[in-house]
């Protein structure tokens, strides 16, 4: 019997790469669809060394209609779509708005596109916790209003949910959106992590290359907000916690039988840490320092927030299982590895 096929755009960024070997592992085979634009090359062959599998891939911008289309009529067998191909930097939204609402609106209008052309309706969304903007009550839950986005970025998943909202009522397009809140950590076997190009925008890979020394030291964006330290918090996931909940959204789209075409689920701990604690934590647990220093906030940021994940709990059957030790632990090695190999 022929697998069930999943396209995954994005699939060699770090989210994309994770969620790739738990669908290979979990029985699908994915198609990747990625313009190396956030990624690389190599990630596909660490995804076949460590699943014995080497997924169908397309170095395919998803913006080009007339390239998708090909993807879709070379794989018959597509029943749904994870969509993580966008731009994901809260600060650097801030400077090109412009660029974050082209490309990960038009994206997301492309993709919708050519799958109702082939008739395929399932479709996982890679949203965001910044949809809640800074939310009245911890912790938020799928029913918390969504307050004015902070950023262009954020701005960008509201819309985006949006868009999904209205498109799955019109009876064709059933849409899961996994709002998740902040992905860390790295495959146990050291292959893939988290690799930004450039400087990085997100704290754990500027931990692990201050750490390492390519970075100087690392500044905290604000030690002035309304939390115990000073510092921002966030509800910090491992990455491949994350990538299982989108198997499992999946599972659940290409099993239901109910009538609801659209709905959203949290994706976190359910605990939140400061940008503080989790220095001090990296430091403790791998033995190693990473030299800070506090500068002034930085725009877009949200002072607070959490996840209340009891829905996705229920109703995906998943739950987080890796520790905030586990995540600091992996991230390093991964980054140590890294660094090894390309020497």
């Amino acid at each position: 019997m022929a697998k069930v096929k999943i396209l995954v755009t994005g699939g060699l960024g770090f989210i994309g790469s994770h969620t790739v070997v738990e669908l290979i592992q979990s029985g699908f085979e994915p198609v990747i669809v990625d313009d190396l634009s956030n990624s690389e090359l190599f990630i596909l062959d660490r995804i076949e060394q460590i699943t014995g599998s080497r997924p169908e891939f397309y170095p395919y911008d998803v913006c080009d209609p007339e390239k998708l289309r090909a993807v879709f009529t070379e794989n018959k067998e597509i029943k749904a779509c994870i969509h993580f191909a966008a731009k994901k930097a809260v600060g650097e939204s801030m400077e090109i708005p412009l660029t974050y609402y082209r490309v990960n609106l038009v994206s997301l209008l492309t993709v919708l596109d050519i799958m109702k052309e082939f008739e395929v309706g399932n479709f996982v969304f890679s949203s965001s916790a910044t949809v809640y903007g800074q939310p009245e009550h911890l912790p938020v839950n799928e029913l918390s209003p969504l307050q004015k986005s902070l950023s262009s970025y954020g701005s960008t998943k509201q819309m985006a949910e949006d868009i999904l909202e209205k498109v799955s009522e019109t009876g064709w397009l059933k849409v899961l959106s996994l709002r998740y809140f902040n992905p860390v950590g790295a495959h146990k076997s050291s292959l893939i992590g988290e690799l930004p190009k450039g400087i990085p925008s997100n704290l754990m890979p500027y931990i692990t290359q201050t750490a390492i020394g390519i970075r100087e030291k690392l500044t905290i964006f604000g030690d002035d907000y309304n939390t115990p330290d000073g510092t921002c918090i966030r509800d910090y996931i491992h990455v491949a916690d994350l990538a299982k909940a989108h198997v499992n959204a999946c599972n659940y789209l290409l099993t239901r039988t109910d009538t609801s075409p659209y709905d959203v689920f949290n994706i976190g701990t359910g605990t939140g840490n400061s940008v503080l604690e989790i220095v001090k934590t990296f430091e403790k647990v791998n033995q190693v320092e990473v030299p800070y220093i506090t500068g002034s906030r930085r725009s877009g940021d949200v002072e607070s927030i959490y996840a209340g994940c009891t829905k996705a709990n229920k109703i995906l059957k998943w739950e987080a299982q890796y520790t905030l030790e586990d995540m600091v632990k992996d991230a390093w090695n991964w980054e140590k590895s890294y660094r090894k190999q390309i020497k």
